[in-house]
């Protein structure tokens, strides 16, 4: 026993000396505000605090690990990225995706069939009944969003994929069209519209309206009262085989996958590619046909939950319940669910959810796209969005497009924003696809003349993932709700070195200190700012 005491002892004597080894360090500091981008400095621990600290770290905190940073690949942003000079195209993908570069981008989300930032519908599979999937196929892939695949892999040769689908084959679906609703952006009929109700209610216009990423209330407000897919044995067999030949397919192409998720968004009832589902659908075509076939197929690969984008905690563990009711009783590493994947409203369930699946990981799966604005205000939405994710135990992020045109329209008519801005001073006359359009008048030499902008959020995600590598451990986090407008987040990285990432989201220049073991950072925030304080 006094054996093991001093052993004890000995070690906590060992890491309390690392702790206070490393904070003898000064620390580089990066700063960001509107304009100036990127500007650094040195700042030294103090013996003094300056404020009250919004956060102790002792040294003894474990955390959870952070794995990866990532982005998605769509069609929208091939067709930005091929409107610049090829070395602009370069410098962009190096700045992302190199290990040298400032984003280190080391994962890609993929969709199986079209998504709304394609350019237009498209299914990997148009034949109908092909119950066998003779026809299935990735010829559209290859032709386009592959290519934008092999230009990150020229700087990141070692990354990894995911894959989820925003709507099945529209033969697949009871409404025999790729989107969930009739709108001016797409050619289903209106009569169509009441499928999603019992009541013979008919989608709200406004339901995904949002100031700044924020609707603040229920999400959606009235659940789908039957699941789009159609549930039929034949259908729901043939749908898990396509997860399993898509795989297929990409790995013949050097793309690996290693995770699937069974649906973006179940619960955003769109006019673009989507498809409706109820917690009974989901259960039985995750449970019953898409975890058996993925186990048997590519044991290797993760069949994971979401994507979430519902705050309505209720009904969504009505099937993570019966998905992951073994896990309690069971290692989670002998089980093909890992982990839970929340976006937008799910965001606002993560604490509970955490508390519910203590045996689950959470992913971010995707960045709010705002609304094609690209602006400061959208820059710090995004920094606070990696913030509250990542602090609530989230350990990979994705950013959703990560180039686009101008303000980023969609063929769907939604403005979205991006990390690089590709600005071509091009007036539309129309309401149509603007990256479309301005890809057709280059090449046809009607164009000239466009220029890239590195956009804040691209300096947002920056003060992450440019120091916080893989493998470092989230040690503490307090939200800006308590500290008046300032997120603070701190990683210790697998080298033992600290980061702290910090920003004012105010009006007013703040002083704000973190206690580290017994000595202070203290951190003048100028009005608007975001900070990434590094251990040297």
């Amino acid at each position: 026993m006094k054996r093991f005491s001093l052993a004890l002892l000995c070690a906590a004597h060992f890491s309390f000396f690392t702790f206070h080894f490393t904070l003898a360090q000064s620390f580089t500091h990066f700063t960001t505000t509107e304009g100036h981008e990127w500007q650094q400095s040195k700042v030294s621990l103090s013996g003094k605090a300056a404020a009250e600290p919004v956060l102790t770290i002792t040294g003894l905190e474990q955390g959870h690990e952070f794995r990866a940073w990532g982005t998605c690949f769509n069609e929208l942003d091939l067709d930005a990225l091929e409107l610049l000079k090829p070395e602009e195209q370069e410098e962009v993908m190096r700045r992302l995706f190199a290990p040298d570069g400032d984003l280190k981008f080391t994962r890609g989300r993929l969709t199986m069939n079209a998504n709304d930032y394609s350019r237009a519908w498209y299914s990997c599979d148009t034949v109908a009944g092909d119950f066998q999937l003779k026809y299935f196929n990735i010829e559209h892939d290859k032709a386009n969003v592959i290519r934008l695949i092999r230009k990150a892999q020229q700087y990141q040769p070692q990354m990894t994929f995911w894959v989820s689908p925003w709507s099945p084959p529209a033969w697949m679906k009871i409404n025999q069209d790729y989107p969930v609703c009739s709108s001016q952006w797409n050619t289903q009929a209106k009569e169509k519209d009441y499928l999603l109700f019992d009541d013979g209610g008919v989608p709200d216009p406004t339901e995904m309206q949002f100031v700044e990423g924020q609707r603040g209330r229920l999400f959606p407000r009235k659940l789908a009262s039957q699941t789009y897919f159609i549930q039929d044995p034949r259908y729901l067999q043939a749908y898990a085989n396509m997860f399993c030949k898509f795989i297929d397919l990409y790995r013949e192409e050097n793309i690996p996958i290693d995770m699937v998720m069974y649906q973006n968004e179940a619960y955003s009832y769109t006019p673009y590619p989507g498809c409706a589902w109820t917690a009974e659908g989901t259960l039985r075509f995750n449970r019953d046909y898409l975890i058996p076939a993925i186990r048997e197929k590519h044991p290797e690969v993760e069949v994971n939950i979401g994507t979430l984008n519902t705050n309505r905690l209720d009904y969504v563990s009505q099937f993570i319940d019966g998905l992951v009711d073994k896990l309690t009783s069971e290692q989670v590493n002998s089980s093909t669910i890992k982990a839970i994947g929340l976006q937008w409203e799910g965001r606002y369930i993560i604490d509970s959810l955490r508390q519910r699946y203590p045996g689950l990981r959470f992913i971010s799966t995707e960045s709010e796209c705002g609304n094609g604005s690209m602006d400061w205000r959208a820059g710090e939405h995004t920094f606070y969005l990696l913030s509250d994710y990542i602090g609530r135990g989230c350990d990979e992020y994705y950013i959703w497009n990560f180039i686009l045109c101008d303000q980023g329209r969609s063929p769907w008519g939604w403005k979205q924003n991006a990390l690089v801005q590709v600005k071509t001073f091009h007036n539309w006359t129309n309401s149509q696809l603007d990256t479309q359009d301005t890809h057709k008048q280059l090449s046809n030499g009607k164009l000239s003349n466009c220029q890239m902008r590195f956009t804040p959020e691209f300096y947002a995600v920056k003060h992450f993932s440019h120091l916080v590598t893989p493998g470092s451990r989230m040690q503490g986090y307090v939200p800006r709700e308590q500290t008046k407008g300032m997120p603070v987040i701190v990683f210790q990285r697998p080298d033992k070195r600290y980061v702290v990432i910090a920003g004012n989201q105010t009006d007013e220049q703040r002083t704000a200190t973190i206690k580290l073991g017994k000595k202070y950072l203290n951190m003048i925030l100028p009005a608007h700012s975001m900070h990434t304080f590094a251990a040297k």
